[in-house]
């Protein structure tokens, strides 16, 4: 808890190109006003976390966070829980869709065990955070104790200090566990004060019947635990994951160090929401790659006010959607950096009547 703490103390608020020079730094640039678009708005974001005008992005990262949950015992997902294993397994070799989109951005994939149920061994890019061998059955009762939900939010934190020491400069956030959409969507439907059967999709492709008895076993665990939508750390516990509380601590460590993060799909933003509600201030640090196809989604990017940067009917997971995200971030702090002013470039200049142009140095 200790952790935890000192690092909500040190969350500064991001304001948005404070003195205006991001503005008209884009403004000397040799384009129409605006033609840029979000991704003006994108470069705008990250300068301003990071404080820098000529700011770079250089260090991406990936943490795909895996985890398993006892409510698969209900019936809630047409894959059996040990995929969860053999897909972290993938990860390792590099033969996931994640590995392949990483390798085309030039970021790592760093694979971590928040709670799978199986025993699994530390390599280069696996770690070994382990909460517990997967979550309690939270339709009869608390997925984890309390104590075990600070944990895994603790155990994000330290992956963002531990992966600085060599270089860090935006964050991805991924998830793998299944069974994974059932908390996801609980935890939608508390703090969102949604109806269960509103808040939740089909996952991983279930068909109507299994729908219908999933809603109604997420209704089952939301009546036996009755998590406080007031209290984030309550809600994780009673109807969360370890992972989700790994990617919630993602985005609160990331953001004690002004770090962007780039948010993947449902799982993700679970874990954002956990991370937003425990303190509001992290909100600005954290951009939506993509509005996933699983049904809360979107429910989930509107209660954070996000915008998604893509729709491309995705609902994969693993840091997928983040992956895309962070190519296009980095492909705006390059036109920040590197674009030549009306100046520069020999061009007449519209803006200035007088003068001569602005030369950002």
């Amino acid at each position: 808890m200790n952790l935890l703490k000192h690092t909500l103390r040190h969350i500064e608020e991001v304001v948005l190109d404070s003195q205006g020079d991001i503005r008209k730094k884009f403004k000397a640039f040799a384009i129409p006003s605006g033609s840029l678009g979000r991704l003006e708005e994108l470069a705008t974001i990250y300068a301003s976390i990071k404080g820098d005008l000529n700011c770079k992005l250089q260090y991406k990262k990936i943490f795909t966070m895996a985890g398993d949950h006892g409510v698969v015992e209900e019936g809630v997902s047409v894959f059996p829980q040990q995929v969860t294993e053999q897909m972290v397994q993938n990860f390792v070799a590099g033969g996931a869709a994640i590995n392949v989109l990483a390798r085309h951005i030039g970021a790592k994939v760093i694979v971590v065990d928040c709670g799978v149920a199986s025993q699994l061994e530390a390599k280069q890019c696996l770690k070994i955070k382990k909460v517990g061998s997967g979550t309690r059955n939270m339709a009869e009762g608390p997925a984890m104790s309390r104590e075990e939900a600070v944990r895994s939010i603790e155990a994000g934190i330290e992956l963002i200090e531990e992966e600085m020491e060599e270089g860090l400069d935006i964050v991805g956030t991924g998830d793998m566990g299944i069974g994974n959409t059932t908390p996801s969507s609980a935890i939608l439907a508390v703090l969102g004060k949604l109806d269960a059967e509103a808040a939740t999709g089909c996952g991983t492709g279930l068909d109507e019947k299994m729908l219908q008895m999933k809603v109604g076993v997420i209704k089952k665990a939301i009546d036996v635990n009755r998590p406080n939508p007031n209290d984030p750390i309550d809600v994780l516990a009673k109807v969360g994951g370890y992972e989700i509380g790994g990617i919630a601590g993602l985005c609160l460590g990331a953001a004690r160090y002004r770090m962007p993060v780039m948010l993947d799909g449902f799982i993700s933003t679970a874990g954002a929401l956990i991370a937003n509600a425990i303190e509001p201030k992290v909100n600005k640090y954290m951009i939506a790659s993509h509005v996933s196809a699983e049904k809360g989604h979107r429910m989930m990017l509107n209660l954070l006010n996000k915008i998604p940067l893509l729709d491309l009917n995705m609902r994969l997971g693993e840091g997928t959607g983040a992956a895309l995200g962070i190519g296009i971030m980095e492909a705006a702090v390059k036109l920040l950096n590197e674009m030549a002013t009306f100046h520069e470039a020999g061009v007449s200049d519209p803006y200035m009547t007088e003068g001569e142009p602005i030369v950002f140095e």
